[in-house]
């Protein structure tokens, strides 16, 4: 259940966790000249691995599991940059592709999907990333009435010369400008505006406006903010986009630095929620008061959240992994639905005095053993030093401990109250790392 006083807790109309994102890669990138000659511009190298590469792993972070890849420029090439980086993806994730037939424009390679799209989806550039907390769209998307076809996400920026401006009245978009009015009336000084952050989120309903040959951005969605069908959210975090050169090499140097983050481990069962006793279903499970505040306010700040939980009841026969599988997609889903996200869980259902033969054994990551906490770290690239662990129980602090991660006994309560100001601490300027370059 929702945390009462969040400003996210009324029940979503829609499950606000959605599988499906659809992500455009088949521009020409002829600003980068000979770089895009061989290599798609989503292909090109940042750091130790493609653009798209880390774009696919944030997006993993709230719950996605299928890309779409809209392709066109060079789009042999970009398959096989792809199978390498979806090898080495935090998580399993499904990769489509759908090749445009001819130029169709940003619009048009979306038509030209139509048959592959799900009924809710996420759109976004294969070329920028914003550094932001996507459950907070998600969830603004999962409320909208049925009357709303879309939201586009934006980012305030205190010059907004360079780009396209949206216009809004409240969260309703109004208009799209090319410039902002007022560099095109001929200002001299810089104008603040809010420009488009080349992140959406549509129902189906989108393919009835497009066309075989479109532009989303002059075609497309003008139509739909004069229909009044389009809905705005706001945010803020680093932004990039490597379309010219500058940019690219600021992100080649940049990506890993901000990308990398540290964690916040959570046990479950005591921590995130009431421990009544090996709890396998919903039915049974019950948020400790200041859980999803927590986990919403670590998303905010840049933190991996994970989950971490020794899970015996699966060896004692209570219940199966099937089932707890099915718990944590919904527990996932209400901590998207209240603004945040849980970027990955690990339990373990072996313990020595199962009664289920399969699992009737020790293992290395039983708590107070580190195997889960290692995993994760593995996995996601955790930046250690800034990360820590909020458990309920001796073992898992030392479990923390053999992970070099910073441990905290949780005695009850509200757990907003033990855990902020250890987030806090955690990203001060004196602790934390230079990794949010500014835009």
């Amino acid at each position: 259940m929702p945390d009462p006083l969040s400003p996210y807790s009324s029940q979503p109309t829609h499950k606000v966790t959605l599988r499906q994102c659809v992500i455009l890669v088949g521009g020409l990138g002829t600003r980068l000249g000979d770089l895009t000659a061989a290599t798609p511009k989503p292909a090109l190298t940042c750091g130790d691995r493609p653009f798209l590469a880390w774009l696919l792993r944030e997006l993993q972070r709230f719950g996605f599991t299928e890309a779409l890849l809209l392709t066109g420029h060079l789009s042999d090439r970009l398959r096989e940059i792809v199978a390498d980086a979806q090898a080495n993806l935090p998580r399993a994730m499904t990769i489509v592709f759908s090749e445009e037939p001819e130029r169709a424009g940003t619009g048009g390679a979306l038509f030209h999907a139509r048959d592959l799209l799900d009924e809710r989806f996420l759109l976004c550039n294969g070329d920028s990333l914003l550094d932001t907390n996507l459950s907070r769209l998600l969830a603004d998307f999962s409320r909208d009435d049925a009357g709303v076809t879309g939201r586009i996400l934006l980012r305030s920026l205190p010059d907004a010369s360079r780009y396209g401006v949206v216009t809004r009245d409240g969260d309703v978009v109004t208009g799209f400008h090319e410039r902002p009015p007022e560099v095109a009336g001929g200002a001299a000084d810089a104008v603040p505006g809010d420009i488009n952050a080349g992140i959406y989120l549509f129902d189906r309903r989108i393919v009835d406006a497009l066309q075989p040959v479109c532009s989303l951005e002059r075609d497309v969605m003008p139509g739909l903010a004069a229909s009044g069908a389009l809905r705005a959210s706001q945010a803020d975090g680093y932004f990039i986009d490597i379309g010219i050169p500058a940019d690219l090499a600021r992100a080649q140097t940049e990506l890993p630095l901000v990308l990398r983050r540290p964690g916040l481990f959570l046990d479950r069962d005591g921590v995130i929620n009431i421990d009544h006793g090996y709890v396998g279903s919903v039915d049974r499970f019950e948020f400790v008061p200041g859980a999803l505040d927590t986990i919403r306010a670590a998303t905010d700040a840049g933190f991996h959240v994970f989950v971490v939980t020794n899970q015996s009841g699966v060896a004692r026969g209570y219940y199966t992994e099937a089932d707890l599988a099915q718990l944590h997609g919904w527990v996932s889903d209400q901590v998207r639905a209240a603004g945040g996200t849980i970027d990955d869980i690990r339990h373990c259902p072996f313990h020595p005095d199962g009664s289920v033969a399969a699992y009737a054994r020790a293992s290395d990551w039983r708590k107070p053993a580190p195997g889960m906490i290692l995993d994760l770290v593995r996995a996601w690239e955790v930046d250690r030093p800034d990360s820590l662990m909020i458990g309920d129980q001796p073992s898992d602090l030392q479990a923390a401990s053999a992970s070099g991660i910073a441990g905290h006994l949780f005695a009850g309560g509200d757990l907003a109250a033990f855990a902020l100001p250890l987030l806090a601490a955690a990203r001060s300027p004196q602790n934390a790392p230079a990794d949010k370059v500014p835009a």
